[in-house]
């Protein structure tokens, strides 16, 4: 354990100490280009369970 304090005071000399924010503030999320387009692919995938396993699929598109 100390050796781990020590490590985490050096990173503390180095970057300085944690921001501390207040925990009751929302976290404001902004999407990106690449979040958009991965969100994108992402809903061209159907997931299925069964008997422990996952599987994967894309789903067919509709034309």
């Amino acid at each position: 354990m100390n050796r781990f304090m020590r490590a985490t005071e050096k990173a503390a000399k180095v970057w300085g100490p944690a921001d501390r924010i207040d925990s009751d503030s929302p976290v404001v999320h902004r999407h990106d280009a690449s979040e958009k387009a991965s969100e994108e692919q992402l809903s061209q995938i159907e997931v299925e369970r069964e008997a422990g396993h996952t599987y994967a699929y894309r789903r067919p598109h509709k034309d």
